[in-house]
C-alpha cells in the first residue's frame, strides 16, 4: 500500500519544545519513508515547502520564516469532503500537536498528554481557552488517535469514552547524538557555561507548575553546603507560564552560587549538557512520556524522576522513581544519585540499554502502521 500524507508542522519554531522536536523528527523521516509517496506540509492554511525554514530565524528581523500562501477562505480541492472525494483517497491528514485543521475533515490527531483538562491550573489562561475551542471539535473529526505511551492511551481512552482499537501508543525515539562522551570532548561545549564534567546535576524542563522545579529547588537546599558546592544544580529550559515566583527564588538561590539557570540553550548543546551531568532529576508529577528521562539515559547519567503517569513506563526500572511532592524522598534520590556508586553504575548500564530501544526510526514505522489502519 501506497499513501499519500498532510503533516501539520504547527509545533515548527527555532525554540524546539518536546512535541516540536516530535513533530520535526516525523518531518524529517516520513518522506522517506517506503511506504509513503508524496509527504506535503501544512502550517495555518499554508503549505510548507522546507520545514526546516521553520526553525531558522529570519536574518535582521528576529521572526521565523514564513509558509508559501496556501488559501484563504476556499479549502484545497483534495481537503473539501475528505471522506467522499475520488481526490482524497490514499491521503491521511496527520495533527501531531493535538489539534486537526479545520479544513481537515478527517485524520489523524497526537494527544500527548490532558494535563490541560486534568491540571488547568497549571496552564495559561489563553492555552485552556483555546483547547476548549479546538480540542472536542479536532477529536469529533479524527478517525485515529495517538499517544506517546500506554499510560496516556489508557487516559485518553476513559477521558474521551473511545474504544481501544481507535487509539495506539507510539513511543518516542532519542537521538543518536545523546550518547556518552568523554571529558575531553565536552570541554570546549562545558567551558562555555562555566560547568566542569561530571561536577554537576542537571535538570532540563520548561518552567511551568507541574513540572514540580519549586519541589526540586528545595529538596536541593535540603542537601549540605558542601554537596551544593560540589555538584550545583543547573536548569535549562524556557521560562515557561505561571513562573514569576519560581524566577524569584531561582534569583536568589543562584545568588548563593549553587544554582545555574541557563534558560534556553542551542540544540546543539543539549547532548554535552547532558552527557557532562553527575546526575539527571526530572520530579515532573504529570508526562506524557518525557523525553528528557530518555534523552538523560541514553547519556548515560543516572537517572532520579517522578513516580507518576509515563515515567515508570519509560523508564522501565532504571531510574530511581520518588514522589516529586515527597521533598525528603526526592532529596534522598538526589543523595542517592550523586553518592551510590554501586546504583550509579547499574542505573547507567540499564538506562543505555533501555534508551537503545527507542528509536525515531520505530516511532515513524509504527505511526505509518496507524495511518495504514485509517485507510483501510
Amino acid at each position: 500500500m501506497s499513501l499519500k500524507l498532510v503533516l501539520s508542522v504547527e509545533a515548527l519554531s527555532p525554540s524546539l519544545t518536546g512535541i516540536g522536536r516530535y513533530t520535526w523528527e516525523l518531518a524529517q523521516r516520513l518522506p522517506e519513508h517506503a511506504q509513503l509517496q508524496g509527504v506535503r506540509f501544512y502550517r495555518g492554511g499554508r503549505w510548507v515547502d522546507e520545514p526546516a525554514r521553520l526553525l531558522q530565524v529570519a536574518a535582521h528581523t528576529g521572526t521565523t520564516a514564513k509558509a508559501k500562501p496556501l488559501f484563504r477562505l476556499k479549502r484545497p480541492h483534495w481537503l473539501h469532503n475528505w471522506r467522499t472525494s475520488a481526490a482524497c483517497r490514499g491521503r491521511v491528514f496527520h495533527g501531531p500537536n493535538f489539534f486537526l485543521p479545520a479544513c481537515a475533515e478527517a485524520g489523524v490527531a497526537t494527544v500527548h498528554d490532558l494535563s490541560v483538562f486534568k491540571y488547568p491550573e497549571t496552564h495559561p489562561l489563553e492555552r485552556i481557552r483555546h483547547f476548549e475551542r479546538e480540542f472536542t471539535n479536532s477529536m469529533a473529526r479524527a478517525n485515529h488517535l495517538v499517544t506517546d505511551s500506554e499510560a496516556t492511551r489508557l487516559e485518553v481512552m476513559s477521558f474521551l469514552g473511545w474504544p481501544a482499537e481507535k487509539i495506539t501508543a507510539v513511543p518516542l525515539g532519542v537521538s543518536s547524538q545523546f550518547t556518552p562522551a568523554s571529558a575531553a570532548s565536552l570541554a570546549p561545549f562545558l567551558a562555555k557555561y562555566g560547568l566542569a564534567f561530571k561536577r554537576y546535576a542537571l535538570c532540563v524542563s520548561t518552567l511551568e507548575p507541574r513540572k514540580k522545579i519549586a519541589n526540586l529547588l528545595q529538596a536541593y537546599e535540603n542537601l549540605s553546603p558542601q554537596v551544593r558546592e560540589q555538584y550545583p544544580l543547573v536548569l535549562v529550559g524556557g521560562a515557561g507560564w505561571l513562573s514569576e515566583a519560581l524566577h524569584q527564588k531561582i534569583d536568589r538561590l543562584a545568588a548563593q552560587g549553587w544554582l545555574r539557570y541557563l534558560g534556553f540553550v542551542p540544540e546543539a548543546d543539549l547532548p554535552a549538557l547532558y552527557a557532562g551531568a553527575h546526575a539527571f532529576v526530572y520530579p515532573s508529577v504529570y508526562e506524557g512520556f518525557g523525553l528528557p528521562v530518555l534523552e538523560a539515559m541514553a547519556s548515560g547519567v543516572p537517572v532520579v524522576a517522578s513516580m507518576f503517569t509515563s515515567l515508570p513506563e519509560v523508564t522501565q526500572g532504571a531510574a530511581l522513581l520518588v514522589d516529586p511532592d515527597d521533598i525528603d524522598a526526592l532529596t534522598q534520590g538526589i543523595h542517592k544519585s550523586m553518592f551510590d556508586e554501586p546504583w550509579r553504575e547499574t542505573a547507567c548500564k540499564a538506562g543505555l540499554a533501555i534508551a537503545q530501544s527507542y528509536t525515531w526510526s520505530r516511532c515513524v514505522d509504527l505511526t505509518v502502521d496507524v495511518y495504514k489502519k485509517v485507510m483501510r
